[in-house]
């Protein structure tokens, strides 16, 4: 874990020193498609596995409620963050 997260921070430094090259602020459209491409990926190992298949209905339940408390946690924190950190002039 400790070498995910220092290469994930080795690149936001290296991403922040190279800022103002033009060929990085075209990225972002070659990021998403990556990251799609990767989730349809890890959906097609997911969809072949048979183990996973049919325990689907087993642990279905437990995998959403997961994921809409990910989603919503993710997104009041975002609301949080921006109520405090983003207000217009000074005042909201």
């Amino acid at each position: 874990m400790f070498s995910i997260i220092s290469t994930m921070f080795l690149g936001i430094g290296i991403g922040y020193g190279l800022r103002n090259w033009t060929i990085l602020q075209k990225t972002e459209k070659t990021i998403s498609l990556t990251i799609f491409l990767l989730l349809f990926i890890l959906g097609v190992s997911i969809g072949s596995n048979s183990l996973i298949v049919n325990n689907l209905g087993k642990f279905g339940w437990q995998a959403i409620i997961l994921a809409v408390s990910g989603v919503l946690g993710s997104l009041l924190a975002a609301r949080l963050v921006l109520q405090l950190f983003f207000k217009k002039g000074g005042k909201q």
